[in-house]
């Protein structure tokens, strides 16, 4: 990735997101092998009490009215059946054309203004700042108040930009820690234990250890960030002018990081890889791994007795993760918005919610929906869920994309001795001056081509 900062770091955190999408995936297959296994939705037995009804307004579809939905291959189960309701109910076709989500808002660009996008599209926060701040999209307000008291309010933070409310939150996505139960009966419940465990278990000459997380990604390392008091931006990650990553918290979470290279972890940041913890850890020679839900299938098909717990509280304070909220949108170029508002709706309610978790695995943002006995006996949906509700949504803004590569940058240093407060500094300073870039140049307009290089 040998591009500008805002490049790299933009291609550094799509990348991420690609990861992350994979959830549902992982969610989909896991139906076949745990909880989430039952026919349901149209033609279906449902274990949840699901009711679709119409909804508590007076807004109607459209006379004639019919509806393009972008969602990806994951999703299909639950598209299929949700679509299926809300025709039988509003009369209204829908359809759905496979896009993953970190596609869309690219050919939306293009495609809307020519008439030919979705009507509804679903992605996640880190594409939200564009596409409001380009007017693509029509803000969430016919359901605001309804939105806003039944989702959690990380998830409303997320679907939310310039403090006005965009999306209509469907599923999360974060990690927590997935312990071993052969190796480790009850998982710590602080870094501290995790400490006193290692000294028992750990054997770095036979790859053994007791406690692996990504601990060179920022992404992964921002429990120590968080939990103490650090963030990325003020004011619920909309303020850019205030950046939280060098603040005493900050300072004070990252000794706490740079710590575990010799109590828990004594390796160096350029041998921890993605791949090579999650072999260890699917061969029994690592107790916990700090990971996403999109490597449940993976763990399960390796045979690993394992449940999930949060992330280990650090410093005295529970862990903060960071978190991803998919939501859907309505497109400001649809022809039946009425219709399209609806469906939004409709497809993020309670009972919606309950359906896709079924369907598919994924992990309700509705609150009602997540405290459902059968979701809250599901040790890895709830241990999920539990850390979201703790977490920071990654700010939706457009200079987030400044954030991911000076913060790398940072967390291998720190992890490979440098001093955590000047290496912090030196960061911020390096995300200040790339924002900063970014503005000069987003304000110069767009030069005139040169006549004297065309082609003919």
């Amino acid at each position: 990735m040998n591009h500008s900062t805002t490049t790299r770091g933009a291609t550094r955190f799509s990348l991420l997101i690609l990861s992350l999408s994979l959830f549902i995936a992982t969610a989909c297959s896991n139906d076949a092998a745990g909880p989430g296994a039952a026919e349901s939705g149209a033609g279906g037995q449902s274990r949840f009490d699901l009711k679709f009804e119409r909804l508590d307004t007076e807004l109607t579809p459209e006379p004639g009215a019919s509806l393009l939905i972008w969602e990806s291959k994951e999703a299909l189960p639950f598209v299929e059946a949700i679509m299926k309701e809300f025709t039988e109910i509003y009369g209204v076709e829908v359809s759905m054309q496979e896009l993953g989500t970190m596609d869309q808002i690219g050919k939306f660009e293009l495609d809307g203004p020519a008439g030919l996008a979705a009507d509804v599209i679903t992605t996640s926060q880190d594409h939200l700042g564009k596409a409001a701040s380009a007017g693509l999209i029509l803000p969430n307000d016919e359901f605001e108040a309804a939105t806003r008291s039944e989702h959690e309010a990380v998830a409303v933070a997320a679907a939310s930009y310039n403090n006005k409310l965009y999306g209509y939150p469907i599923k999360v996505m974060t990690y927590a820690m997935f312990y071993n139960k052969d190796l480790i009966s009850k998982p710590p419940a602080t870094i501290e234990e995790v400490v006193e465990f290692a000294a028992t278990f750990n054997d770095p000459d036979s790859n053994k250890y007791a406690f692996m997380f990504d601990a060179p990604f920022f992404y992964f390392s921002y429990p120590f960030i968080g939990s103490a008091g650090g963030y990325i931006f003020g004011n619920n990650g909309t303020d850019p002018a205030d950046i939280g990553l060098n603040n005493d918290g900050a300072v004070k979470g990252m000794e706490v990081f740079a710590g575990l290279r010799k109590e828990i972890l004594p390796i160096s940041a350029g041998d921890i890889a993605s791949d090579i913890k999650t072999t260890l850890f699917s061969e029994g020679s690592v107790a916990m791994n700090v990971t996403g839900s999109w490597f449940i299938d993976t763990f399960r098909q390796a045979g690993v007795n394992f449940g999930v717990a949060p992330v280990p509280a650090i410093g005295g304070h529970d862990s903060v993760t960071l978190s991803q909220v998919n939501s859907w949108y309505v497109s400001a170029y649809s022809k039946y918005p009425n219709a399209a508002m609806l469906f939004a709706r409709f497809a993020s309610n309670k009972s919606a919610q309950l359906l896709n978790y079924e369907l598919t695995g994924a992990i309700p943002t509705h609150m009602e929906a997540a405290q459902n006995p059968i979701i809250q006996d599901d040790e890895i949906a709830s241990a999920f869920y539990k850390q979201f509700s703790a977490s920071h949504p990654a700010p939706s803004i457009p200079e987030v994309t400044s954030i991911w590569v000076p913060m790398d940058a940072a967390m291998v240093e720190i992890w490979d001795g440098k001093d955590a407060k000047q290496v912090l500094d030196r960061a911020v300073q390096h995300i200040r001056d790339a924002i900063a870039l970014n503005a000069r140049q987003a304000d110069q307009p767009a030069a005139e081509p040169d006549s004297s290089k065309a082609p003919f």
